[in-house]
């Protein structure tokens, strides 16, 4: 399983990035796949998660409203369409397969910073 995060970098407040993460090594289009971020000096942090057709979405609360998640299983890729970045949305940004509604692989991550 391989999975490879892009679209990272530096933004300026109330922003956009577009995140994509490929997978490959596995069947892609059958698996649920998530977003999780961690800041510095801080734990990791459940973002979103979207199911294996994309049917469903899932959100935490912090980001509703500013970030968006959807696949291209044609590609093999998963992104989150992040808006309205704010300096505390800081992060390194991974995106991971879920098991049972856990992460289970990992891509190395894509650094994110928002500031002026």
């Amino acid at each position: 399983v391989q999975l490879v995060e892009s679209g990272g970098g530096l933004v300026q407040p109330g922003g956009s990035l577009r995140l994509s993460c490929l997978g490959s090594g596995f069947t892609f289009s059958s698996s649920y796949m998530t977003w999780v971020r961690q800041a510095p000096g801080k734990g990791l942090e459940w973002l979103s998660s979207v199911h294996s057709d994309g049917s469903n979405t899932y959100y935490a609360d912090f980001v509703k409203g500013r970030f968006t998640i959807s696949r291209d299983n044609a590609k093999n890729t998963v992104y989150l369409q992040m808006n309205s970045l704010k300096s505390e949305d800081t992060a390194l940004y991974y995106c991971a397969t879920l098991q049972n509604w856990t992460p289970s692989d990992w891509g190395q991550g894509t650094q994110v910073t928002v500031s002026s």
